[in-house]
């Protein structure tokens, strides 16, 4: 039996919403994934949101049609995948739970630690081989594929990493995942 996927149109509401419904679904990205156990929303009005200045061509992607990725590096260094929800709205994918193509992450990733290979949005782009060539992509066609999820215990709290409203209780995980990138508060 196949798993329904997620169509543009659940990206086309409130991007907390967003954030809490897709964990527990299942990324794949070429067939290479697992399932989200933490996200972090960002809105247009949020200080912390690359939208936050206005439509820039680094994150025009973000003033785009709903359910497309929006990815940028961080930091010069590591490339930082997120879901378009309303116009100024994406939601960041911060973890997975590895579960399909696991040998590619470990070889993309030089890591052996299955709670190390996607713990964190750089090393969750680098072990599913994100790129700038997947920004702007719709992601409800390949190389992406967004499956529903079971029933989850979805936790909050604030979002790290940032300097402006990192107080904003906007990240999302499940509750007591091994692969969270740092536990819930």
């Amino acid at each position: 039996m196949q798993s329904s996927t997620l169509s543009r149109a659940f990206f086309d509401r409130e991007v907390v919403s967003v954030a809490q419904g897709l964990i527990g679904t299942v990324l794949l990205v070429d067939g290479v994934g697992g399932v989200i156990v933490e996200t972090e929303a960002y809105d247009r009005d949020d200080p912390a949101s690359h939208s936050f200045v206005g439509p820039t061509a680094r994150n025009a992607p973000m003033f785009g049609p709903p359910g497309h990725a929006y990815v940028y590096r961080s930091y010069g260094v590591h490339w930082c995948l997120n879901g378009v929800s309303r116009p100024g709205s994406a939601v960041l994918i911060r973890a997975l739970e590895p579960t399909a193509g696991i040998d590619a992450m470990k070889l993309r990733r030089s890591v052996s630690d299955l709670r190390l290979l996607c713990s964190g949005p750089g090393r969750l782009c680098q072990a599913l081989g994100v790129s700038a060539a997947h920004n702007g992509l719709a992601l409800d066609r390949a190389p992406f594929r967004i499956e529903a999820g079971g029933t989850t215990d979805v936790a909050a709290g604030p979002r790290i990493g940032i300097t402006r409203a990192a107080e904003v209780p906007w990240r999302f995980g499940l509750a007591g995942s091994p692969y969270l990138s740092r536990p819930l508060r």
